[in-house]
């Protein structure tokens, strides 16, 4: 019969605790994501209430996400100095406080101030959650984990938009931002007591988990060594597979083409992701004359499609491709920039344009895992947040802008132009995409 201590080390041996870390940052991720999207939700009668044109809505929607991206360095530094469990922790609590403030303006100054500090609160979250996966998975599993963690963030505008109709109708659209705010409350305390910077201070994984996790058995990095790794030719020579030397130090970061390339290609994507969240709802609503509760359904479609484009992405990637990461973020690219010509024709009828709104949305987010998995492979633990804020700064830079550029186009030339404007940068996407090294192996 077997001892309570044989039974007690029998469970640490079997302990997959990285993946109840990942289910934390999942649900405080979507949480965060439909604070920034409900916006998108109560634009149409914020305009209402405070007279804007287009091109001053698309204004109001890019503060968010301007002050977003301006703090991503300076957040890299604080994750770096103090580490992602007291930085995380700070920064959703304030993003829930920034987002009950929204709830409670009487003016669009003070509605554009809440904006700005939801944007400097919210910051340092993907920086941390990406630093998380980093260092808590294996390189077999980070497209996974980062599929996951960017499904929370579609997963946020499919609830939005659904909720976010239920409470206009029977309250108004200021408590969207109060009751949105109150969940972020609560988990930023659980994550601080359960999830460590790493898991080798966990006290809840076993030495075997923390082994797999830092892949002692293993050279890290060495493809060749690895089990899923095939040659595919014609594919390889396409996405340009590259032996790149590991980037250990800040400056060889900051000069790279391949983190800078990665940076410019996710901002297109985004930039596209941003411009559907902010304007899909006011299309259903002043252009296919969709009810609020229709509205609400079928702004959510592009967004269930994101979460499984998200996972399938992460799988494709770890799983089918050996870790290639580049396929997925060209497949994305092209795939979109074909959509946007169907959506420019989009019918008005409910149950076809949620169709079409969730094949876009599935498409767009294949590739979104691979641009948070790309610069891990070749750049140490150390200086990957200042990787990813370079990458994460250019995401939310053109999430920042689209919105914006929408509303100029909108006041000038109309939708069909704002679809044309997607389908051309994300044509650029795939061209940029091009120029960048897969990285299959290091020296």
């Amino acid at each position: 019969m077997s001892t309570p201590v044989e039974l007690n080390s029998a469970k640490r041996k079997s302990s997959h605790y990285r993946w109840w870390v990942a289910t934390l940052f999942f649900l405080i991720y979507t949480i965060a994501a439909a604070d920034r999207a409900n916006l998108g939700v109560a634009l149409p009668f914020i305009r209402k209430e405070f007279t804007m044109t287009n091109t001053e809505a698309g204004a109001l929607a890019s503060l968010f996400l301007a002050a977003y991206a301006l703090v991503q360095i300076p957040s890299a530094w604080l994750i770096s100095r103090f580490g992602v469990r007291k930085v995380f922790t700070t920064s959703m609590l304030l993003t829930s406080v920034a987002t009950a403030l929204t709830g409670i303006v009487s003016s669009i100054i003070q509605l554009k101030i809440c904006r700005v500090l939801l944007g400097i609160a919210e910051g340092p979250l993907p920086i941390g959650v990406t630093s998380t996966i980093n260092s808590w998975f294996p390189s077999r599993e980070k497209g996974i984990a980062s599929g996951i963690f960017l499904s929370s963030i579609k997963l946020g505008p499919v609830l939005t938009p659904i909720l976010g109709s239920l409470i206009i109708t029977h309250w108004g659209w200021k408590e969207i931002f109060i009751f949105f705010a109150l969940p972020g409350l609560v988990l930023p305390f659980v994550w601080y007591f359960f999830v460590a910077n790493k898991p080798e201070n966990s006290r809840f994984t076993s030495e075997e988990e923390t082994n797999l996790i830092n892949e002692k058995s293993i050279t890290i990095g060495d493809f060749k060594k690895g089990s899923d790794f095939k040659k595919i030719a014609i594919l390889d020579k396409l996405i340009r597979v590259r032996t790149i030397k590991h980037l250990d130090s800040s400056m060889k970061v900051y000069r790279s083409w391949n983190v800078w390339g990665c940076s410019f290609g996710y901002c297109f994507q985004l930039g596209i992701s941003s411009l559907m969240l902010t304007w899909i709802p006011t299309y259903l609503l002043t252009e296919k004359h969709f009810s609020v509760m229709d509205m609400g359904f079928v702004a959510a479609a592009p967004w269930v499609g994101a979460v499984i484009g998200n996972l399938f992405g992460g799988f494709l990637s770890d799983k089918l491709l050996g870790k290639r990461r580049k396929p997925g973020m060209l497949i994305s690219a092209i795939a979109t920039s074909i959509m946007m010509y169907f959506l420019a024709y989009i019918p008005e009828n409910p149950l076809a344009c949620s169709v079409l709104l969730f094949l876009t949305g599935l498409l767009l987010s294949i590739g979104f895992s691979a641009y948070m998995v790309y610069p891990m492979s070749f750049i140490d633990t150390k200086n990957f947040p200042a990787a990813n804020a370079i990458v994460n700064m250019g995401g939310q830079l053109g999430g920042a802008a689209t919105p914006f550029i929408a509303g100029l186009i909108l006041d000038y030339r109309g939708w069909d132009a704002v679809f044309v404007f997607m389908s051309i940068i994300s044509f650029l996407t795939f061209i940029i995409v091009l120029t960048i090294d897969e990285p299959m192996s290091m020296n």
